[in-house]
C-alpha cells in the first residue's frame, strides 16, 4: 500500500468520529477521478473511502465547478440507498465543512471496476443488462416526485459540470453542429422527470455479486433521464472503436442495456424518451473528442475523425431509435474491419 498523508482528509475522519486526535491511520490516494481527491483509509481492520470535491477539475482545460456538488452527492446516496438498496455505497458521513463524504471502501477483488473489465476485453453483456435494469429502477422510483425534485434543484451545478463542458464547449469547437448541440443542452436543462446521476460511466460502476454499484454521483440533479442513459451508452460505443475486436459483444451490451432500461419506463411516453436518448448520444460522443473532458484512450487522428464524422452526421439527422443508432455505429465498425 502506497501511503501518503492528507491533513484535510484526516480532519474529515476526526469529525466523522472514526479516528481520535493524534491517530495517523494509513492512507492511500486513489486514481480515477478528475473532480475530487479520493483516499482509501484503513482504520482498525476496516477500510473507508473519503472523497473531497475540488473547485478546479484535474483536466487540461480550465474547468471549474461549485464544491457544493458534494452535498448533492451525499443526498443522492441517501435517497438511492433507501429506494434501491445495494445500488450505491452506503453513506457513513457527510462533511459540509470540507465538501467531503465517507463511505465504505469496496475492494476491487470483490467489486471489479466495469471500465477495467471493458478495457481488458472482458465484455459481459449481462453486466450491461444489469446496469440498465438498475438505472431504470432508480429513475422509476424517483419519477415525478416533487419532494425529491425540490431536494435536487442543482441546475447551476449540472450546467457547470455537464452541459457547459460537454455540449456547449463542443458547440464552440464544432460550429457546423453548434445549433444542434445548443438545442440539446436547452432541451436537457428544461426536462424535469427523475433523479439523474449525471456520471453513469464504467469508471463509476463496480460489478458486485448483487448487482452494479454506482459511484461518484456529484452531478446529481432532478432532470432528464435521457442524459444518464446516453452517457453510459456513449462509453460502450467509444470502447468499440478503441478495441474493435470486441465490437460484437459491445453492440450486444448496448442493446441489452437499452432494452432493460426502457422496460422500466412508465413515467412518460417511452418513444419520446428513447428519441431524446438517441438525439443526445451523438452529441456526447462528439463531446468526448472535442469537449473539455476528452476520453484518454482515443489518441489517433483516425479514431477521432471517425467519431466526429459519425456524430456530426447523426446530430444533423437524429435517428429517433436506439436500434438504428446501434446498427449504424457498430455495423459501420464491422464493415471498416
Amino acid at each position: 500500500m502506497r501511503v501518503g498523508w492528507n491533513s484535510e482528509i484526516l480532519a474529515v475522519l476526526r469529525r466523522a468520529g472514526l479516528v481520535e486526535l493524534g491517530d495517523l491511520p494509513p492512507m492511500q490516494p486513489l486514481d480515477g477521478g478528475v473532480s475530487s481527491d479520493i483516499w482509501r483509509v484503513d482504520i482498525e481492520g476496516k477500510r473507508y473511502c473519503v472523497k473531497r470535491a475540488l473547485a478546479r477539475l484535474k483536466v487540461a482545460a480550465d474547468w471549474r465547478a461549485p464544491i457544493e456538488r458534494n452535498n448533492y452527492e451525499a443526498a443522492y446516496l441517501e435517497v438511492v440507498d433507501r429506494l434501491v438498496p445495494g445500488a450505491v455505497p452506503p453513506l457513513l458521513h457527510a462533511d459540509r465543512c470540507a465538501a467531503a463524504l465517507v463511505t465504505r471502501y469496496l475492494d476491487p477483488t470483490a467489486y471489479p471496476l466495469w471500465k477495467a473489465e471493458l478495457m481488458a476485453g472482458r465484455v459481459d453483456p449481462e453486466v450491461a443488462r444489469a446496469v440498465g435494469d438498475r438505472l431504470g429502477r432508480i429513475h422509476a422510483r424517483t419519477a415525478n416526485d416533487p419532494t425529491i425534485a425540490e431536494a435536487f434543484r442543482s441546475d447551476a451545478i449540472f450546467y457547470a459540470i455537464r452541459l457547459e463542458p460537454y455540449l456547449l464547449a463542443t458547440a464552440e469547437a464544432q460550429p457546423m453542429v453548434a445549433s444542434a448541440l445548443r438545442g440539446l443542452a436547452r432541451q436537457t436543462a428544461a426536462t424535469k422527470r427523475v433523479l439523474v446521476h449525471g456520471d453513469v460511466s464504467p469508471k463509476n460502476i463496480l460489478i458486485g455479486r448483487l448487482g452494479p454499484v454506482l459511484l461518484d454521483a456529484e452531478c446529481a440533479w432532478y432532470g432528464d433521464p435521457a442524459f444518464d442513459v446516453a452517457f453510459v451508452l456513449n462509453h460502450l460505443c467509444l470502447k468499440a472503436i478503441y478495441r474493435p475486436a470486441f465490437a460484437p459483444p459491445l453492440a450486444e451490451s448496448f442493446g441489452r442495456l437499452a432494452d432493460a432500461y426502457l422496460g422500466h419506463v412508465a413515467w412518460e411516453a417511452k418513444d419520446g424518451l428513447e428519441a431524446r436518448i438517441a438525439a443526445l448520444l451523438p452529441g456526447l460522443m462528439l463531446a468526448r473528442i472535442d469537449g473539455k473532458s476528452p476520453v484518454e484512450y482515443l489518441t489517433t487522428g483516425k479514431q477521432k475523425a471517425d467519431v466526429r464524422a459519425f456524430a456530426i452526421h447523426h446530430l444533423t439527422e437524429p435517428p429517433g431509435r436506439l436500434a438504428s443508432l446501434r446498427e449504424a455505429w457498430f455495423g459501420g465498425l464491422d464493415r471498416a474491419a
